[in-house]
């Protein structure tokens, strides 16, 4: 296991072939179940700041496939500006409000997965703390160099971002 780190509002760290990601939301369990449960909801979210993500498919069920579209809008991001990135998710289990199991690889528009990048299983866990919400996020790669692959890709910046928006979504009201 690799030494814990802090990005902002996350801690990170490494086991082997696993990246696991911890971040603390003032809300309900049940609310940031929700915002990754509802399609509208992790369309108003999902990816970092300046990307506006738009749902193909979103079927929260087992086995159900959720592609997505995530295209950089913010001119002020330069070469990305622009840029789109496809993910395939497929789900393997839910249990509300406490886990969600799902495969997540990077996809064309046409939900082929990119041969030549990561693929990962994702388990993402609910948990209550006072009047709190732990998020805790253990993504499994095929190898320690898919995961480094990953981390210098921006892996941990870009979920301390998206989580930021999920952030203003809770203020707002969610």
């Amino acid at each position: 296991m690799s030494e814990k780190q802090t990005f902002e509002h996350i801690v990170y760290y490494t086991e082997g072939n696993n990246l696991v990601i911890e971040r603390k939301f003032k809300a309900p369990r049940a609310a940031v179940f929700k915002a990754y449960s509802d399609s509208a909801l992790i369309e108003a979210w999902w990816g970092p700041e300046g990307w506006k993500t738009k749902n193909t498919s979103f079927e929260f069920k087992q086995n159900g496939v959720w592609h997505y579209c995530m295209t950089c809008t913010d001119e002020n991001q330069g070469d990305f500006f622009g840029q789109e990135s496809w993910g395939l998710a497929v789900y393997k289990k839910m249990v509300a409000p406490e886990v969600i199991l799902y495969t997540d690889a990077f996809s064309d528009k046409d939900g082929n997965v990119a041969p030549d990048m990561p693929e990962m299983q994702i388990s993402v866990f609910f948990k209550e703390e006072s009047q709190q919400t732990l998020l805790e996020i253990k993504s499994a790669f095929a190898s320690e160099e898919a995961l480094m692959q990953v981390l210098e890709m921006g892996v941990v910046q870009g979920m301390e971002s998206q989580f930021c928006r999920l952030d203003e979504l809770f203020a707002n009201g969610l």
